[in-house]
């Protein structure tokens, strides 16, 4: 049967390229980078390499890079170590939106029974924040705005330059999520005012278990994890070398080819998305229209339960996800599709679709036909009508 993966929302494939970057440091080069001898100095050389890769991408200094185990991590500490660090200078109040990714907003629930106090902005039926509301949220005692760049689940893109100028402008420290845009969307950390940023490698056809944060140089931030000192303090772990070495990779090959292929992606995008609203009655697409992720499309099926036409589809050979990754296997509707007004019913007979490197107009032509019996099948049996 042929298989077609389009769930690279939820990770994304290693690019060859990557893993032949990453093969030395596997096999040769494994020394500790803590080590003073020539193994460990060649580590340190293959990280702090990587480090200036990586911040240019976002107009960084290599300084300001703090390499860390998954994108939940970065934002954890992103979180956790400002709040912390701040709140003997009577900053104890948080601002995030209801559209965040879970590793968020679990933070800010954890942070909640710490005594800090969190305000979560709604979105519009879009998912795109109001500006007005940021405004009006941000008091004396706010010491962090956390705002997701770009969607996981509807793709939606948020103007974080706006956002960044807004809190510079309040003396508020900004963090962005941009697993989901790091080197896909432009960004640049100065211009936008940017504090700090969460990226991810396996959303970018790097391995997982490595990503990174950035937090510009002065921003008091307090470190969550403690051991060796390693990444100036703030994330203290033996780091992974290997992994480190294809975050930077996959940000150097996205950096030269996602003009190219986010064009590309957006075609494939749209054309699916007219596709699916004029084949298949009685759909929608969730998110804003334009400004959204080239890869990300999300669409309600009324009278379909969307774990049911998932599985049909994976019967079929074609993988595609019900909202995130992250919280997938729960039976609870998606808590963003809930925030942009769906009735929950709307929310469960939703498809999240996500293209990538490797999708053809050939996948995008059969997947079409497939979802179309699928959806027409399910419907008949359907008890929602």
């Amino acid at each position: 049967m042929k298989k077609i993966y389009l769930d690279y929302a939820a990770s994304t494939p290693i690019d060859p390229r990557v893993m032949e970057a990453m093969i030395p440091h596997l096999k040769n080069n494994f020394g500790n980078s803590m080590s003073i001898h020539s193994f460990g100095r060649q580590a340190y050389e293959a990280i702090e390499t990587s480090r200036k890769t990586v911040s240019d991408v976002i107009n960084a200094d290599p300084r300001e890079i703090f390499f860390t185990g998954s994108a939940t991590e970065s934002n954890n500490l992103a979180l956790k170590g400002v709040a912390i660090a701040n709140k003997n200078r009577g900053k104890n109040h948080l601002i995030t939106t209801t559209i965040e990714h879970p590793c968020i907003l679990e933070s800010g629930r954890w942070l909640s029974r710490q005594g800090f106090k969190i305000t979560y902005l709604s979105v519009d039926k879009d998912g795109l924040v109001d500006i007005k509301k940021l405004q009006d949220a941000i008091k004396k005692e706010t010491v962090l705005v956390s705002i997701i760049h770009a969607n996981n689940e509807i793709g939606t893109i948020q103007d974080i330059e706006t956002i960044g100028s807004l809190c510079r402008e309040k003396g508020v420290y900004f963090h962005t999520d941009a697993a989901q845009s790091f080197a896909r969307e432009a960004i640049d950390v100065k211009k936008m005012n940017i504090d700090l940023l969460t990226a991810s490698s396996h959303k970018m056809y790097g391995p997982k278990g490595v990503s990174c944060l950035y937090v510009r140089r002065g921003v008091i931030i307090e470190p969550i994890l403690h051991g060796g000192g390693q990444e100036a303090g703030l994330r203290s772990s033996t780091v992974n070398v290997p992994a480190i070495v294809g975050l930077a990779k996959a940000c150097q090959i996205l950096q030269n080819e996602g003009e190219e292929e986010n064009r590309r992606l957006t075609n494939l995008r749209d054309t699916l998305i007219r596709k699916i609203l004029t084949r298949i009655k009685k759909t929608r697409l969730n998110g804003h229209p334009k400004k959204r992720l080239a890869n990300n499309i999300n669409i309600s099926f009324t009278g379909v339960e969307g774990e049911s036409l998932m599985m049909e589809l994976d019967f079929q050979g074609i993988a595609v996800s019900t909202g995130s990754a992250c919280s997938s296997k729960t039976l609870e509707p998606s808590h963003v599709l809930l925030a942009i007004g769906l009735p929950p019913a709307s929310a469960h007979g939703s498809l999240r679709i996500s293209l990538g490197r490797w999708t053809t107009k050939e996948n995008i032509a059969h997947t079409i036909k497939i979802l179309s019996r699928a959806v027409n099948k399910l419907r008949k049996i359907s008890p929602y009508g």
